[in-house]
Order: structure tokens, then sequence, then C-alpha cells
């Protein structure tokens, strides 16, 4: 069982980052993916506007930060990837724990690829034929790229371009894309931004939306699976793919800073995000199809709205979803990691056999998403919920009780002071576990009531 940071089986020096920047900026962009684009919006639509932004960010001060921190905390610590790092820090009692991230990577990454194959196809469609005229021709465009064919065809493209960075290697593919990537993708965001606060309904749009107050939301159950849905998907705490990315860091690196300027970053896109859906929703009258569909703000309101702006509108349109392309392959990356690095670490595989033969894997578990919405959304809730949500209950677990020496030790022993790493496991151990409990309780119940109905 060789760690990471060995040599390989054909002596080759182990991999790491490049610099901190590298990994704060990977891991940024394994935490900024679609979820802040495609499933902000539309939970923040249902769940009463500012009601969920609240629980959103209380979700992810309180609890998701130090079950992040904690992640890396045992990456960076055992040197393994997500399938063997909970063994070594706490014995085989743990397993389970590892297989939990690989079931999450690879069952998330099944139809987040179907999800980037439409995003890939509605930028080349916005740049090449225009956008659909009316809601009619937006959500017949729709129906045509999510099923059959073309969805399968984009759904293989994505798997492939992301197969080919993570191929790269640690340096030479994923810090390599995210230097360029996260840079480019914030300055597109800001920049439209400021194109939708100069919309004719941008008040409306934050008023109906980020600004509506609604107290009773903030103990309905359906918001508070959407928050924690949301913040765990969102920061990626859960999947083991943080994890992954800190089995490659060193002793030096300041590892609650480098948490809290991921979970900063990973925020501010949301709301950015919002900040630009929002306006474009209120002024074009699309808050109807919104707040009825998880997809319908993506594929279907944003391109039938700007269609009405002509050549700006389309303009518009392509930098949009290029933005959400980049979000989507810099978090696409990040979960192929995870049970790529578990393989290398576990059976000794080089890394290109590893991630190809996980690539047709998943490539053949994505066929149902890729052939039916309904599907794909259940596989979400599933996932990207409930087992996500798991995950962090796991890793709160292990760090805070089950080796919580082990938090200390590595915290301390790369400089953290004493109060940061007391007050981080005490929130660690107290606050999160119970708080992803609940949650988790909240977010079964409500999803069964929600499938049986």
């Amino acid at each position: 069982m060789a760690a990471l940071h060995h040599r390989d089986e054909r002596g080759h020096p182990p991999e790491h980052w490049g610099s901190s920047l590298g990994f704060v900026l990977a891991a940024a962009g394994s935490a900024v993916g679609l979820g802040n684009l495609w499933g902000f919006a539309y939970r923040a639509s249902q769940g009463g506007g500012a009601a969920f932004v609240v629980l959103y960010l209380l979700i992810v001060l309180v609890v998701c930060l130090p079950v992040l921190v904690a992640e890396m905390v045992l990456g960076r610590s055992t040197g393994h990837a997500p399938l063997l790092a909970p063994i070594t820090a706490g014995g085989r009692r743990w397993a389970p724990l590892g297989w939990l991230y690989m079931a999450a990577a690879i069952g998330i990454l099944s139809y987040y690829a179907v999800l980037m194959g439409w995003t890939g196809r509605t930028l080349l469609h916005a740049l090449l034929d225009g956008l659909p005229a009316d809601m009619a021709a937006a959500e017949a465009y729709f129906a045509e790229i999510s099923s059959g064919g073309d969805a399968v065809l984009g759904h293989l493209i994505s798997l492939g371009l992301t197969g080919l960075v993570v191929a790269a290697g640690i340096r030479g593919g994923i810090e390599r894309l995210s230097r360029w990537g996260m840079p480019l993708l914030v300055l597109m965001l800001l920049g439209l931004v400021l194109w939708a606060a100069s919309l004719p309904g941008a008040h409306e749009g934050y008023r109906t939306f980020l600004l509506r107050w609604d107290a009773a939301k903030l103990t309905d159950a359906g918001t508070i699976r959407n928050a924690f849905t949301q913040a765990f998907f969102s920061i990626g705490t859960g999947i083991g793919a943080i994890l992954a990315y800190a089995a490659y860091l060193d002793r030096r690196s300041a590892i609650p800073s480098e948490a809290v300027a991921v979970v900063g970053m990973d925020t501010a896109v949301g709301l950015m995000a919002g900040c630009v859906t929002f306006p474009v929703v209120a002024s074009f009258g699309l808050s109807d199809v919104v707040s009825g569909s998880t997809v319908g703000t993506l594929f279907i309101s944003l391109p039938t709205g700007l269609a009405s702006l002509g050549f700006n509108g389309r303009l518009v349109a392509a930098v949009f979803f290029s933005l959400a392309y980049i979000a989507a392959i810099t978090s696409s990356v990040s979960l192929l990691e995870v049970p790529t690095s578990s393989l290398m670490d576990r059976l000794g595989w080089s890394r290109d056999r590893t991630v190809w033969v996980m690539v047709a894997l998943i490539g053949v578990l994505g066929l149902p998403s890729a052939l039916d919405v309904a599907v794909l959304e259940r596989m979400d809730a599933l996932f990207g919920g409930v087992l996500l949500i798991s995950g962090g209950l796991g890793m709160a677990l292990l760090l805070g009780w089950g080796v919580p020496a082990r938090f200390r030790a590595d915290l301390e022993g790369s400089g953290s002071r004493r109060w940061l790493v007391r007050g981080l496991l005490w929130a660690l151990r107290w606050v999160s576990p119970p708080a992803i409990a609940i949650g988790l309780a909240v977010s079964v119940a409500d999803l069964v009531r929600s499938w049986g109905g």
C-alpha cells in the first residue's frame, strides 16, 4: 500500500502542486461548477430568495468549512487517495467511507458529463446558429439536445476532454487548466454582472430572488434540503475531490487559509452568477420557467431571454456558456481524479491506464442520464445530494471523533495557531456532525416524499 508521496513503480518522482496558488485555484475550480450557475438560481427561487441564501451561507461557514479543512488534513497527512486515506488514518472499519467517496464521485461525474455536453452544445449553437426565437423554440431545442444521440455524443466528448486533462497529471494537466481557467471565468462573470445590472428589470430581479425575505422558508424542509445540497455540492465536501488534491500538498501549506480562500471564491461565484441570472429572468418575464425546472434556467430561460437582444444577446450567451463550460470541466477533472488516484494508489496502475479505464466505465454508467432527463435529476438528488452529504458526515466523524489527534498534529505541525486549530476541531466535533445529520435526515425524508409523490 504505497503512499502517493513515494515514487511510483517506474521510479518516477511523486506528483505535487507547483505552488500554493495552484492548489487553491484547482480546489476552487473543483468547487466552482455548474452547481453555482445551474443549481443556485433554481434552488434560490424555490427557497424563498434571501432565506435560502442565509441558510446556504450559514451551512457553508459553520458546517462545510471545518469539514473542508478536515478533508485537506486527511489527504495531506496520509498521502493517500480517497479510497485508502480513511483506512490509513482510522483503520479497516473506515473502509466504507473510501468506497462512499468513490461511488459519489463516479455517480456524480456520470451525469455531470451529460450536463457538460448540453452546455457545450448550447455554446456552439449560440456561436453558429443563433438563439431560439421564443420559449417554444427553446423547449424544442432543449428536447433535442437533452436526449438521444446528441446527448450521448456530448456526454462522451466531455468525458474525453476531462480524461485528457487528468491524464496529463497534477501540474501538467489539472493545475495548468486551473491557472488559466479560473481567472478567465471570474473575469467573464464580472463582465456579465456589470452587463446584467444595466438591464431594465435588474432591480426587480435582485428584489424578487435575492432580497425577498420569507422567514417561514428557514424551517421549510425543501429549502433546508436545497441549501444543504447546494452547499455540499458547490463546496465539494463529501466527494473526496479535495481529499485527492490535498494528497499532493506539502507540509508548508497553510490549510485553514487555503480552505477559506476556496470557500470564499466558490461562494462569490455563486452569488455573482445569481446577479446575472436573476436580472435576466426578471427582465424577460421568465420566473415561472426558473422555479418550475432544474434545467429551465440555464438551457431554456437564458437563451430565450437573450434572443430578444439580437447580436448583443448572442454575444452574452456565448460568454455565459463559455464560462459555464470552464466551470464544468474544472469540476469534472476533480471528480475523475478521485477514482483515478484511488486505483493508482490501490493497484499501482499508471495514470494513463487508470484514466481511460475510468472514462470508459463512467461513459457507460452515464448513458441512462444522457437518454432521460428524469434519470439525470434522480441521479443528482441521490448522488449529488444524499451520498455527498453522507460523505461529509463521515469525514466529520473520522477526523473529529475517530482520529482528532491527527487533525491537531497536522495543522499545528504546519504552523497553524493553536486557538484556531481548537476552534476548528470544536466545530468539527460538536457543530458539523449534528448539523449534517439533521440535513441528511431532512434530505432523505424530503427525497422519499417527493419520489413517492
